[in-house]
């Protein structure tokens, strides 16, 4: 059993990779369904998740905390659907949010700028000179979420366990290879992964449970007892509503206690600080 995630720029042939792949070695391929999923579940407006996957915070988001929101459903959406086991994924994140986990084999997909242009012209009808333009707009917008976000640079090598160029190799010699190195088990599960996959999971459904009224707060699971930190608001002040809360949180997930922790002074952070993600 593995988890492969697919990091790719537009028009990288990264998408076709992920589908071929997938069906070659019978595993599951996601991306844009686990948005509508998000969507559906949070009653969230696509375009807005989208938005906020998309860009980098605003001044104005940053007080509204829409996209700490949005991220933080996303995130438990996803690792929902990584916790499945035998899946593909292409899109945004998967490589963040799988650093620590061993059987996920994470890929960055790259191609010749030129051959991107020629894609975006045919697609969207356009000049190379608009073509170019996009494409480098587009790069350098990933690339600002993703540092934005967790200070990372989504062109870092060190992200990935494997990056494979588009030009030479053809999408099929790329599967090929992928499919060889899945096959060797070098990224099957094991006991302690899949531990370590379904605590990440929790974490990120419970953090995405309170959210709406703790949008900084961190969560943190050990032996059945979570433990919720950097408290804001009503929820910081409110002993109802944190009594509610616990109470809603044993019920959803099985958990032995919920406790509160004092609160701290706040740290200048990337978002990341407040998901908990251990981005290394």
């Amino acid at each position: 059993m593995a988890i492969i995630t697919i990091s790719r720029g537009s028009y990288s042939r990264g998408k076709e990779v992920a589908e071929a792949l997938a069906k070659r070695l019978g595993y599951s391929c996601v991306s844009r369904d686990i948005l509508l999923e998000t969507c559906e579940e949070f009653s969230i407006p696509e375009i807005k998740l989208v938005k906020a996957l998309r860009d980098t915070p605003s001044i104005l988001e940053r007080f509204s905390h829409g996209k700490e929101r949005y991220m933080s459903y996303f995130h438990a959406a996803f690792l929902n659907h990584m916790a499945k086991d035998n899946v593909v994924y292409h899109g945004l994140a998967g490589h963040f949010f799988l650093q620590d986990i061993a059987h996920a084999f994470k890929v960055r997909i790259i191609a010749n700028m030129e051959d991107r242009v020629r894609e975006e012209m045919k697609r969207e009808n356009c000049s190379a000179e608009e073509a170019r333009y996009m494409l480098k707009k587009d790069d350098n917008e990933r690339n600002k979420w993703s540092l934005a976000l967790y200070g990372k640079d989504t062109f870092n090598c060190n992200l990935y366990d494997m990056v494979l160029h588009i030009d030479t190799m053809t999408v099929e010699d790329v599967v090929d290879v992928l499919t060889a190195m899945v096959e060797k088990g070098r990224f099957d599960a094991t006991p302690e992964s899949l531990a370590r996959l379904k605590e990440k999971t929790l974490v990120a459904n419970i953090h995405a449970k309170i959210v709406s009224i703790a949008p900084r707060a961190t969560v943190d699971v050990l032996d059945g007892v979570a433990t919720l930190g950097n408290l804001n608001g009503s929820l910081q002040n409110d002993g109802e509503l944190r009594r509610k809360t616990a109470d809603r949180l044993i019920e959803a997930y099985g958990l032995k206690d919920v406790v509160f922790a004092k609160p701290v002074k706040a740290k200048k952070d990337h978002i990341n600080t407040f998901y908990n993600l251990d981005i290394k």
